[in-house]
């Protein structure tokens, strides 16, 4: 098969029908797959893995903080994607997954900045600090919000979707810095990256990293919650479908009538 012709595959998922029809076959692999990921990572890592030498038993807090953070912004990476779609190709579907998205960003970044204030007061000394990293995730949550209140301020769909997807072009700004803030400035409090960097794969960074008896359920864990965003965005997605189709029923019947 030619990249033509599994682009032209790729792009029928775009027929509503077609989206529904091939989701509610997978949903329930990604329901009970993300349930399994997630219950054994959190059981993994908050008992049975040793309290830190540094930072004591606050450490397992990082196998919610860590994959909510990093679902927060690339859901809005999604919404991006997904956005910029819409606004080249027109396609319904992509516009209603990135609507269908923003409130699981939402959850995912209400849920980052609570763990990171809950670990960071006894490691910082305070619950809340004006870290480039933790403001840029701050300003994210208020794009989330904003994203959300214009597409419900704005009763022509069309046009709802063209500005929330500009919108989510200015917004991705803050995606980009937090994840990488703690890269462009060296003050603040928050660490740099000790999960992921490409140093520790090659084994050239000599920076310190999470060891593996935490990093295993932690990969655990995020696999979960990547598995755990993608049915809820998948849901969510086919119920924006079926509540734009009763009210374009709906309209028809006020005309008809």
């Amino acid at each position: 098969m030619s990249i033509a012709s599994k682009a032209n595959a790729l792009w029928e998922y775009a027929n509503p029908k077609k989206f529904l029809t091939t989701t509610e076959r997978v949903l329930p692999f990604f329901w009970i797959s993300s349930a399994v990921f997630i219950v054994v990572g959190l059981v993994w890592g908050f008992f049975f893995t040793p309290d830190d030498y540094k930072q004591g038993s606050t450490v397992k807090i990082i196998y919610l903080h860590v994959p909510s953070a990093l679902m927060a912004i690339n859901c809005w990476i999604m919404m991006l994607a997904t956005s910029l779609v819409w606004l080249v190709r027109r396609h319904h579907v992509s516009a209603l997954a990135a609507r269908a998205a923003a409130p699981v960003g939402i959850v995912m970044t209400l849920i980052a900045l609570a763990t990171g204030a809950i670990w960071g007061q006894p490691m910082w000394g305070t619950w809340w600090a004006w870290d480039p990293r933790l403001t840029s995730f701050l300003i994210l949550f208020l794009f989330y919000l904003g994203y959300v209140a214009l597409w419900e301020a704005i009763e022509d769909p069309d046009t709802a979707a063209d500005l929330t997807s500009v919108l989510c072009l200015v917004g991705s700004v803050f995606a980009f810095l937090s994840r990488y803030a703690v890269n462009f400035w060296n003050q603040g409090l928050h660490q740099g990256a000790s999960v992921m960097r490409v140093g520790a794969v090659t084994g050239t960074d000599t920076e310190e990293k999470v060891s593996n008896i935490f990093f295993f359920p932690l990969l655990v864990c995020i696999i979960g919650f990547v598995l755990l965003f993608i049915a809820l965005v998948f849901y969510r997605t086919g119920t924006e479908i079926r509540a734009r189709r009763i009210k374009a029923l709906i309209a028809r019947e006020r005309v008809n009538g």
